[in-house]
């Protein structure tokens, strides 16, 4: 497992464990799918299609998203970040100026730009577990990503809706194909999102085998700005469990509402 908790403003870390280990990090690639989808500045409201390119061949993941569904570059943005759809993450990537193999060449591009010397991309979703990084490099991401309006707004939003146009097949004494208009509802991966006592500001979360359970936020605890990176968590709940027992050390650490000088390093399981 690698942990590691940044004081936003000054940069210095408040808790480190195997900070510098290189992993697979899983969704928390989308993070930079969006920067570089962003970066592009293409209109998001411009309609895309999710085609068979979008199926996950790899790990045959499911998806809500059918092939033929269209919907805007924005929406797509919102699913790929809110609830982590694969396909949507592959349907931008692939509508990127140069397509899918330009797109891998500027996410490792924005990767050396932001300092992320030990990350490397793959793909746009994070299946392949070759899409790797250390703790202190998606430190450096969240903070970059933090910086983009869009993604701090998306990221934090709990659950999402979408209207999407479908072929049903009608059945009947002569079987027909008729277009259908659904309403479907995506929600966060990160239930921490519906805790009101939360003040998250970014949060991605992802899972594969070979990452285990992950996930990076930007937060505000006792009033004060951090940075949390937790890779290869323990179980289901482990990333969302170490997050509560990382805030509750935070809070006991707060001494008149600030960050103590000195912090007690907190203990490792």
């Amino acid at each position: 497992m690698s942990v590691l908790v940044l004081n936003q403003k000054d940069g210095l870390p408040l808790y480190q464990k195997n900070a510098n280990m290189e992993t697979p990090i899983a969704s928390i690639s989308k993070l930079m799918t969006a920067m570089v989808v962003l970066d592009a500045h293409q209109d998001m409201g411009e309609t895309l299609k999710v085609t068979q390119a979008d199926v996950d061949m790899l790990r045959h993941s499911s998806s809500r998203l059918a092939v033929g569904t269209e919907l805007t570059r924005g929406e797509l943005l919102h699913l790929a970040l809110i609830a982590s759809e694969n396909r949507a993450a592959y349907a931008l990537a692939r509508n990127y100026p140069g397509g899918l193999p330009k797109f891998i060449v500027a996410m490792n591009a924005k990767a050396r730009q932001l300092g992320m010397e030990h990350t490397s991309f793959e793909d746009p979703t994070g299946l392949s577990s070759h899409n790797q990084s250390t703790a202190a490099d998606l430190a450096k991401m969240v903070q970059a990503a933090i910086r983009y309006p869009v993604i701090h707004q998306i990221t934090t939003t709990a659950d999402y809706e979408v209207t999407r146009t479908v072929m049903a097949r009608v059945r009947g004494r002569h079987h027909s194909w008729h277009t259908i208009t659904q309403t479907v509802e995506f929600h966060n991966t990160n239930q921490l999102l519906r805790d009101e006592s939360w003040q998250i500001g970014l949060s991605k979360t992802g899972f594969i085998n070979e990452a285990g359970h992950c996930l990076v936020m930007q937060a505000k605890i006792a009033k004060n700005p951090v940075i949390i990176v937790l890779l290869d968590s323990s179980g289901k709940y482990g990333r969302i469990n170490d997050a509560r027992r990382i805030r509750s050390w935070l809070e006991h650490q707060t001494d008149n509402n600030r960050l103590a000088a000195h912090m007690q390093p907190m203990a490792s399981n």
